[in-house]
């Protein structure tokens, strides 16, 4: 029992000043406060004014100031992600700083905050889907902020990239709102990733065009155009024969800067070209047929001056009619 008694007693002591002070202690962030005023005044309160007034605009100066900075040695992208982190940091440092002026316990905050943060992960698992999708192209970097882009039927020009969605703006100026979760399981097109692009032409000539001609034409436009690059040199193959024509794909290459504007020019000048040329661009043709079991159809054909079938012409209709009254003899 002498043994109990030393072992169990140092225990009872220290339960009951746990209880002692846990009916001390303030019940309220307002007694809390009252009882920081009456010890230490109100410095500690002032300095946490100070620190919200002060330090949040701060902080948010020096978070642009990074993002600038790092846009200007790296790339635009990265000083956007320099900047947020540097700014929920320090706004992060600042609420602490502020708890501890004013005598809160981080300790229970921390621990409040984890269960709370369990809770919202079940409650809105796409928002941490899409959380975790934005680090995935964070870290592997398909596009950029400024690159142009194609998701599904989309294209944009991509403005941000945050944790939870990419923001762009399509050349019609409308704003599209895509999640990372969907731009990490579909097909994402980078137009705009490498520094040239190459231009598909399709030409149609006539059949009775020569194609050594035709090529040597479309060469020249290409050589002539101060848009198209010369390295990877024009290419001109001959694609197939068509219903009407001959088809071409005259492939060129040139700056993503100066790609839209040698799509408009290129179709221009291979137009002129081919006038000049007597190269004849041709139109789809159609040939009727009429059965034996059908009524003639009647064609008329006019003289060279454009006279009327009476004085010249001839209606071939009335020619080749057979008369219904014959009979085969």
């Amino acid at each position: 029992m002498h043994v109990v008694s030393s072992v169990t007693a140092p225990l009872l002591l220290a339960l009951q000043e746990a209880a002692t002070e846990g009916a001390q202690a303030p019940t309220s962030p307002l007694e809390s406060l009252r009882q920081l005023v009456l010890t230490e005044g109100f410095g500690p309160i002032l300095r946490a004014a100070l620190i919200v007034v002060l330090g949040f605009p701060i902080v948010l100066a020096l978070s642009r100031a990074l993002r600038r900075w790092v846009a200007g040695v790296d790339s635009q992208q990265r000083g956007m992600i320099a900047g947020k982190l540097f700014f929920y940091v320090g706004a992060a440092v600042l609420v602490v700083w502020f708890l501890d002026e004013l005598g809160f316990g981080i300790a229970p905050l921390l621990g409040a905050a984890g269960i709370m943060g369990i809770a919202l992960g079940f409650a809105a698992q796409t928002s941490v889907s899409n959380i975790i999708s934005g680090f995935f192209l964070m870290a592997e970097q398909p596009f950029m902020v400024d690159d142009i882009i194609q998701i599904g039927t989309t294209v944009g020009r991509v403005q941000s990239i945050d944790m939870l969605s990419v923001k762009l703006r399509t050349f019609d100026n409308k704003f599209v709102r895509i999640p990372n979760e969907s731009i990490i399981k579909t097909e994402v097109t980078n137009i705009t990733r490498y520094p040239i692009r190459r231009l598909d032409v399709a030409v149609g000539v006539a059949y009775k065009e020569d194609v050594e001609h035709v090529r040597r034409v479309l060469l020249d436009v290409a050589s002539e155009n101060p848009l198209c690059l010369m390295e990877p040199e024009p290419v001109v193959l001959f694609d197939a024969y068509g219903e009407s024509a001959l088809n071409f794909s005259f492939r060129v290459w040139a700056t993503r800067e100066n790609w839209l504007e040698l799509k408009n020019t290129i179709h221009e000048d291979i137009k002129g070209r081919f006038d000049e040329e007597g190269i004849e661009i041709p139109f789809p043709h159609r040939t009727l047929y009429v059965g034996s079991a059908t009524e003639p159809f009647p064609i008329r054909i006019a003289g060279d001056g454009g006279e009327e079938p009476g004085a010249g012409g001839r209606d071939v209709s009335a020619e080749t009619e057979p008369d219904p009254g014959e009979r085969p003899g």
